[in-house]
């Protein structure tokens, strides 16, 4: 499956997947039998260490793709100027991971608009090439269908760039129904980028992200659409990566896993992943 698509999650170690003496290092062992990459959202808040990148390299598959975030130091707090010495020490400090690196992705916040634009293409201009990059924008303009979605999308091209697309859809589709919502729901509605989504590839890696409510069932529909999405993007000879989440994450190794048997329905040669030990996978759909 990895020689055509990537399937991840947020994370690879929760303290619902193993046992309560599984160390963190071991979890990703395990999960890397399963999932094929991980959004590398630590990295967000700190530079990982050379010591624990030899041992995230050393435990996982060839195969296996780390997709790291800038840090905040970059993307928020110096909001990508002044920076080059950020963005060295960060792209220095995984790059030892080689062929595992995927998709190095970049998050603005709902603050960067489309008067910051110049700021994007001057930081695209300056990334070293050996890299794939990806950019999550957040801010309403750029999912207006409109000039600057445009110029957006075109800056992101002219690099090679790929555009990451959040599918929240079916966790704001759950704010309709009557159903007393939980908590970890109603803190994701909470937390999470209520924008379009806008399904285009502007570099030879789409890149997805999907989180589904609590009430998964309320999430088919997303995963069937994001079925033929990626069967029409393998066909383009596209390498995909998808990353599912469920606002606690507890379920989020099923979600990804049932996506993978809708998947294999339509593609018969892209086998589903194996069933994720532990948990109830009766309760799903």
């Amino acid at each position: 499956m990895h020689k055509k698509i990537h399937i991840g999650l947020a994370q690879w170690h929760h303290s619902h997947w193993y046992s309560s003496n599984s160390s963190v290092s071991a979890g990703l062992s395990q999960y890397s039998r399963y999932f094929s990459s991980i959004e590398g959202n630590a990295s967000f808040y700190a530079l990982p260490s050379s010591a624990n990148l030899k041992k995230w390299h050393d435990s996982t598959p060839s195969y296996f793709k780390f997709c790291f975030k800038f840090p905040q130091e970059i993307s928020h707090k110096q909001g990508l100027i002044h920076c080059s010495r950020l963005v060295c020490d960060f792209l220095n400090r995984i790059s030892p991971l080689n062929d595992k690196l995927g998709i190095i992705w970049l998050q603005l916040d709902a603050h960067f608009a489309a008067k910051d634009l110049y700021r994007l293409a001057a930081f695209l201009k300056d990334l070293p090439t050996e890299f794939n990059y990806g950019v999550e924008v957040r801010h309403l303009d750029f999912f207006r269908k409109g000039d600057v979605e445009r110029k957006f999308n075109q800056i992101l091209k002219a690099y090679h760039v790929n555009r990451v697309i959040f599918d929240t859809r079916s966790l704001f589709a759950c704010e309709q129904k009557d159903a007393v919502l939980d908590v970890p729901t109603r803190e994701a509605l909470a937390a999470k980028p209520r924008v379009p989504t806008h399904v285009i590839n502007t570099g030879s890696h789409p890149f997805v992200r999907v989180i589904v409510p609590m009430d998964i069932e309320l999430g088919r529909w997303v995963l069937m659409q994001w079925v033929e999405k990626v069967v029409f993007w393998l066909n383009q000879g596209l390498l995909p990566y998808l990353f599912f989440h469920t606002p606690d994450n507890v379920r989020a190794p099923h979600l990804a896993i049932e996506f993978t048997k809708l998947l294999n329905a339509r593609l018969p040669d892209i086998e589903p992943l194996p069933e994720w030990p532990g948990g109830t996978q009766g309760d799903l759909f």
